[in-house]
């Protein structure tokens, strides 16, 4: 997986072993290789280049500082929801010109953010609503400023992924029907305070498919064609992102080129300037959970693996019934990663954490090498939409983030302690 091999009987981060890392800070523990980071939002941007797009990193996969800071510095934008994620974004030194503000629900003052950020303001808003966009306009105006806008359409294609993160059909909360689109912007063309300047589209996350994509650009290429001949200056189109790594096996699931290939002719020489929004794509590979087996038991017909990890740390498996490749760090690594894979002297157990919930597991009857307490174990593709959903959740401290950069290794968020579970707490005592 990238940047993480097991070599010298171990799992290794870049040139640093996984259980140096563990001894140091503590388990569980969050560790980012830096090389697979930056190789993957070049993976990207090198894909994308016949469009010059502007490639904006999805900072609610993971919106570490120090990550967010490496992506700025390699020339990235950075796409974000809410008014934490662009005081973040800021933060992290990102040009505001290359920051696209998206979500369902922005309030009047994560609007008159972005609008005076870096004092001329963002490059453009994903607007959802008809009633979003008025209420963007009246914002815009009280600041004596235009906002400029795309407009999030849904083409209604099937991405073929979780229900919870299909974002692209009729029916979701996400944007509006595509066959609105031209209506929408024949009611807004001349409303003060708001350019509406581009359309938008996400479909969802993770996608393995390039045929999705194609057939929802093809459908909003037509709509822009008619947009246009209609008088109004289509100048953006924001393809999201959405782009799938594989959580079962070393590489990815399907390389972004394979997606750039299909997508570039339909995006190229079209007149309008092309965003992209991947977070995953760039962050998923780059990190693993570190945990520490604390208990076994068996109870009935099951056998259970008990580590410190708990649903807290890592959401995803109980809150989508997400798989991620699990490994003991000591020993030889796997000659596959194919979950159907022989393992000699393997047992078929439940990895479940400490949380009092039935709910907190991270693999259910999975094959894996045996291990006994206080043995390290690696959960594999948690650079994204792991720490970033982290919980308190029964009073536990958040895991410290580590980032490696060949030897040498950074504590780039300290873990919790108890004081931190109190300390914004006021009342009596």
């Amino acid at each position: 997986m990238d940047h993480f091999q097991h070599k010298n009987g171990e799992l290794y981060c870049e040139d640093v072993p996984a259980s140096t890392l563990a001894e140091v800070y503590g388990t569980p523990l969050y560790v980012y290789s830096r090389a697979t980071l930056l190789r993957h939002y070049q993976q990207v941007a090198e894909a994308f280049a016949p469009v010059d797009p502007t490639v904006c990193y999805s900072i609610k996969s993971n919106g570490n500082l120090s990550l967010c800071r490496l992506l700025v510095e390699a020339g990235c934008g950075m796409d974000v929801t809410s008014g934490g994620e662009l005081f973040r974004a800021l933060r992290a030194g990102v040009d505001p010109k290359r920051v696209i503000f998206a979500g369902v629900g922005k309030t009047d003052a994560e609007i008159q953010q972005a609008l005076t950020a870096g004092g001329e303001g963002i490059a453009a808003f994903n607007v959802e609503s008809e009633a979003e966009i008025e209420n963007l306009a009246r914002v815009a105006q009280a600041a004596d400023t235009v906002a400029t806008a795309a407009l999030r359409v849904n083409p209604d294609v099937d991405p073929d992924t979780h229900a919870y993160t299909t974002t692209g059909k009729k029916e979701t909360k996400f944007g509006v029907d595509l066959d609105r689109a031209e209506a929408v912007f024949d009611k807004y063309r001349d409303l003060p305070g708001i350019r509406l300047a581009g359309l938008h589209m996400h479909l969802g996350s993770p996608i393995y498919s390039v045929e999705p994509y194609v057939l929802a650009t093809q459908k909003i290429n037509a709509t822009i064609d008619r947009l246009r001949e209609q008088g109004h200056a289509v100048e953006w189109f924001d393809i999201g992102g959405g782009f799938g790594v594989n959580y079962e096996h070393p590489d990815q699931a399907l390389p972004v080129s394979d997606f750039a290939d299909a997508l570039v002719p339909l995006l190229k020489d079209r007149g309008y300037k092309v965003a992209i929004e991947p977070g995953r794509y760039i962050a998923g590979n780059a990190g693993v959970l570190l945990g520490r087996v604390l208990y076994r038991k068996t109870s009935g017909s099951k056998s259970f693996v008990i580590s410190d990890v708990g649903m807290n740390d890592l959401l995803r498996p109980s809150l989508y019934g997400a798989y991620h490749f699990i490994w003991p760090t000591a020993g030889d690594g796997p000659a596959s990663r194919d979950k159907d894979v022989a393992i000699p002297d393997g047992e078929t157990v439940d990895v479940v954490g400490p949380v009092c919930e039935t709910g907190d597991f991270v693999a259910r009857g999975r094959l894996l090498p045996k291990t006994e307490r206080g043995d390290l174990i690696a959960i594999y593709t948690a650079g994204a939409y792991a720490f970033s959903m982290a919980s308190n959740y029964n009073n536990r401290p958040r895991p410290a983030e580590v980032l490696v950069d060949g030897d040498r290794h950074t504590l780039v968020r300290r873990r919790e302690t108890y004081e931190d579970l109190v300390a914004l707490e006021t009342g009596v005592g």
